[in-house]
């Protein structure tokens, strides 16, 4: 009888999860649905469109315009099946994060705790299932793992808008956009990122399509050559920057918690990983074809376009994108911050934006440190993605669901093309497996090698990180 009862109980919990609108704002679901306002069409969002929307968006930022880069590392095959490979990992994993939040929060509200005017993270996810160890752990890793991904934006902005004004260095363009990006500290939640994910989504893809039919109607340059994969610590370079491409889901439990019906996340990322496949293979593919070797020196692949209105447009259009990819990685730092300084409850937009400034200016400073557009997705790939987003996930997941009780009163069963819990577990122990020896060993010492390269050659706090070099001077 006990079993029984306590599945009731789950099953109580989880209508409740479905009900619940899952949001810090307290506001009840049918505020949403019975009353029109623009502020619930531009503003307010919670609905699966509006998570599929913020994934997608948020997969495919500055990495796409690197992934050529990577190709040229890779070869023309192997970054097409690392590409899928990684793509379906970082799904399964979103998955597991899926059903451990779902978890968690049914046994919560099962103890009558309430989320009004708070948002779930992943660490208190893995606190509230594993301890306060594993607390540590994903605090560490996904803090870490945000604050260089935001640090990404930073450069790649500069990186990008130097293409259409080369007046000023990038170095220069770093201290504009910091400013800039600051002003995120004012979006109070992913709620209310509705209008940017579309309209980042729209932008990704624009900029996607730019470089394909660019790349094939500029044709392959004379003499152009493909002689990738060529040195063994370029390889794993460029894989683990597809890695880094496809874990973009440190963001998961915060997009989650802002769904109207969380339960209805589980497959939300693997679509949208599938739109993004449309992106990033055909204007990867069509740019190595296209420029070949020459992608090895150049890992922003605007470099080697000519300047035409139509590549201006995808600059300005990944700018602003980058702005929004920025604000994404940075609003969950944002929450940790202000609960760390007790603030998190405050319904003061002006008294939040000025509580979250001193986040931003660390991200600032290291953009300024380490402006290498390409080697740091690499970096922050190898070192943390796989650790946040792959291996503690796959962990938590089996730790969590080891006893037979916990799995006999799981909240959410195996999916049903896996239906088996000894299937589950042999399949993350493949994820962590692969991605310990492949992603963090082999990728963490090509990647560190790769990047340290960049030190010695252009040293840290490098004015122009490959730029072109000033025409000769006319005697």
């Amino acid at each position: 009888m006990v079993p029984q009862k306590q599945a009731e109980e789950a099953i109580v919990a989880g209508d409740h999860i479905n009900a619940s609108e899952g949001n810090e704002g307290g506001e009840e679901i049918v505020d949403h649905d019975s009353k029109f306002s623009y502020k619930n069409i531009f503003w307010h969002g919670g609905s699966v469109y509006d998570a599929w929307f913020s994934c997608a968006s948020n997969q495919v930022a500055q990495v796409l315009l690197t992934l050529p880069y990577s190709f040229s590392q890779l070869g023309m095959l192997s970054g097409v099946i690392f590409q899928i490979f990684y793509g379906i990992m970082g799904s399964w994993t979103a998955y597991l994060i899926s059903v451990l939040y779902v978890e968690y929060r049914t046994r919560k509200e099962k103890e009558n705790v309430s989320f009004k005017n708070h948002v779930i993270q992943w660490f208190e996810v893995l606190d509230g299932l594993l301890g306060p160890k594993w607390k540590a752990i994903g605090l560490a890793f996904n803090c870490t793992f945000l604050l260089f991904g935001s640090v990404i934006q930073l450069i790649a902005c500069a990186s990008n808008i130097y293409y259409i004004n080369n007046h000023l260095d990038k170095r220069t363009w770093t201290y504009i956009f910091g400013a800039c990006c600051a002003t995120t500290v004012f979006i109070p939640s992913f709620h209310n990122y509705r209008i940017w994910s579309f309209l980042g989504l729209g932008m990704t893809t624009y900029t996607a399509w730019y470089l394909t039919i660019a790349a094939l109607i500029h044709g392959q340059e004379p003499g152009v050559v493909h002689s990738g994969p060529t040195k063994l610590h370029l390889y794993f370079t460029g894989a683990t920057n597809i890695l880094y491409t496809f874990g973009g889901h440190a963001v998961t439990v915060e997009i989650m918690h802002a769904m109207w019906k969380p339960r209805k996340f589980k497959y939300i990322y693997l679509y949208a990983t599938f739109y993004v496949f449309t992106l990033t293979i055909p204007s990867a593919a069509a740019m190595y074809w296209a420029f070949g070797d020459q992608l090895l020196n150049h890992a922003n692949a605007f470099s080697l376009l000519p300047r035409t209105g139509y590549r201006d447009a995808a600059v300005i259009l990944m700018l602003i994108h980058q702005f929004i990819t920025f604000g994404f990685a940075c609003t969950p730092l944002y929450f940790v911050w202000e609960k760390v300084v007790g603030m998190h409850d405050t319904k003061s937009i002006c008294l939040r934006a000025l509580i979250r400034l001193p986040v931003v200016v660390p991200i600032w400073f290291l953009a300024i440190i380490f402006p290498f557009f390409g080697p740091i997705n690499s970096a922050v790939g190898a070192l943390l993605v796989s650790f946040t987003v792959y291996i503690i996930p796959a962990l938590a997941h089996m730790l969590t669901y080891r006893k037979a009780s916990a799995r006999q009163n799981a909240a959410e069963n195996p999916p049903f093309f896996l239906p088996s819990w000894t299937a589950m577990y042999v399949v993350n122990s493949f994820v962590v497996g692969w991605v310990l020896i492949v992603g963090f060993g082999f990728g963490g010492w090509a990647s560190m090698k790769n990047f340290i390269k960049q030190v010695d050659t252009f040293g840290l706090f490098a004015k122009c990180y490959q730029c072109n070099p000033p025409p000769p001077a006319h005697h």
